[in-house]
């Protein structure tokens, strides 16, 4: 199994840092989500503070930014390549249904797993419930989606960005950094700086030739 973050990796944006610029609060948002992709901040702490920032705008607004997020170049192909080669695909993103099970949908991905905005009135209220509000919650995730399958954590490639990615690097078989923070290096098997997740191909068919 193959197993993606969301924001600055599947799509070439981040859900929240959109939604904040709908509400009129991009440059607030914008600094925790930065330094919380840093490592510099608690990842549940920086959630909650951002996503109360969001109290009140419309659902109307929100998904017209949502409308707007481009996939990430290569995304399509990088997906059909390894659905030719038998490997299931999950995306497990702190971002939101809103957003996850759009692209989940548009990529064809086997299983997506996020966080859920609030709604009351057609206005987000600013508070979230989900699977993926602590900083190691995605190995949980990942614990229970390769379950499902039979395999473990240990068999799985992870692609992410960011400093909630670690714990699932240091589960995974083979873990890949794609347009990512420094912080990620380190828990690294390779680091692509290239924005086009095509890159990722011959990794893989390195791996399984």
């Amino acid at each position: 199994m193959v197993v993606f973050d969301m924001d600055s990796t599947l799509i070439d944006a981040e859900t929240i840092d959109e939604l904040a610029e709908a509400a009129g609060v991009g440059e607030k948002v914008a600094r925790i989500t930065e330094m919380a992709m840093q490592g510099k901040l608690d990842y549940s702490e920086a959630l909650i503070e951002r996503v109360r920032l969001l109290g009140g705008l419309s659902l109307g607004k929100a998904q017209e930014a949502l409308d707007r997020m481009p996939l990430m170049p290569g995304a399509k192909e990088l997906i059909e390549f390894l659905k030719s080669r038998g490997y299931k695909t999950a995306m497990i993103s702190g971002g939101f249904t809103l957003a996850a099970d759009r692209v989940g949908e548009a990529l064809g991905m086997d299983h997506v797993v996020s966080n859920k905005l609030q709604i009351d009135n057609g206005c987000i209220t600013g508070e979230v419930t989900g699977p993926l509000m602590g900083a190691g919650s995605k190995e949980l995730v990942l614990e229970e989606i390769s379950s499902e399958h039979g395999i473990e954590p240990e068999e799985c490639i992870v692609i992410g960005d960011g400093a909630n990615d670690i714990c699932i690097f240091k589960r995974a078989r083979y873990a890949i950094a794609f347009n990512s923070k420094p912080i990620l290096h380190e828990h690294a098997d390779i680091v692509i700086t290239e924005k086009n997740l095509e890159a990722v191909i011959p990794v893989i068919q390195a791996l399984d030739p």
